[in-house]
């Protein structure tokens, strides 16, 4: 026996003298490969781990974003309840108006001021939508972007 076999034999390896295509024989001992065995489910254990509590986390994430989504459209359908109602007022409001014009002078003029008044509660009114939509989006993204910043620092 060689002296390099009897070093490899020491080592738990068992390696031939004749050479495969330039390469020795190696065979593992069973010592080595459970240990090897043994590293590569610790492993695997450990990334099912990390990916369970980062699915965990975007279950949360979601939960919340979908929790703040429904509050915030229930805001929103709510704010278009209120200005419908506020716009079928004052069109009823100019129609009794209009009813008690004597003169096609009164008409125009009451048209002018229902137009002018109009027209200014329409851009508060999508100013006040605008601000809501916004403020949905946000809230709804916010959660997300929070637990993924904080998956992702957790998976480094």
């Amino acid at each position: 026996m060689s002296e390099s076999q009897v070093k490899a034999e020491s080592n738990g390896m068992n390696v031939s003298a004749t050479p495969l295509f330039g390469f020795p024989k190696v065979a593992f001992s069973a010592n080595l490969f459970g240990e090897l065995a043994e590293q590569g489910v610790a492993r695997a254990q450990e990334g099912c781990e990390k990916i369970k509590a980062v699915s965990e986390e975007m279950a949360e994430a979601l939960r919340e974003s979908y929790s703040s989504n429904a509050k915030s459209a229930g805001d929103y359908g709510l704010k278009v309840i209120e200005i419908s109602s506020a716009n079928t007022v004052a069109a009823i409001d100019f129609f009794a108006h209009l009813l008690g014009s004597k003169s096609m002078t009164d008409v125009y003029t009451l048209a002018a001021e229902q137009a002018r008044k109009t027209f200014d509660a329409a851009s508060a009114q999508n100013k006040e939508l605008w601000d809501l939509t916004q403020k949905l989006a946000a809230e709804t993204s916010e959660p997300i972007r929070k637990r993924v910043t904080k998956s992702l620092q957790q998976a480094n």
